[in-house]
């Protein structure tokens, strides 16, 4: 599994994009800043096509909490490493069923066991 850095892609389940945010700077890969916990976590997703309020369907807007994909061995500052096998809930309709996922890394040359 690939670490994600700052350049990683994630999507919703409807293609709409998610911000990538990272908050530690010690750790990077070709220049770009490795995530670690959390960093998935809250972040905005644009253009969502979801949308539909006649029948009450709302678009992604920000991904929930990460329901798998940090490392259990590999860590920075305390903070487990993002892998590529990141992903969780957004807060989409209906509610508890909108996955966000990676869809590329963000580089191919650092991996690590889950």
């Amino acid at each position: 599994m690939r670490w994600l850095t700052r350049d990683a892609t994630m999507i919703c389940d409807h293609v709409g994009h998610v911000d990538i945010g990272f908050t530690q700077t010690l750790v990077r890969i070709q220049g770009r800043e490795v995530l670690v916990a959390t960093d998935p976590e809250g972040r905005r997703i644009a253009g969502c096509p979801n949308v539909n309020p006649v029948i009450g369907l709302r678009p992604c807007l920000t991904t929930l909490k990460v329901a798998e994909g940090y490392s259990a061995l590999v860590r920075i500052e305390g903070r487990p490493v993002c892998l590529d096998t990141v992903h969780g809930l957004t807060d989409g309709s209906p509610p508890g069923t909108v996955a966000y996922k990676v869809t590329n890394p963000g580089q191919a040359l650092v991996e690590a066991a889950a």
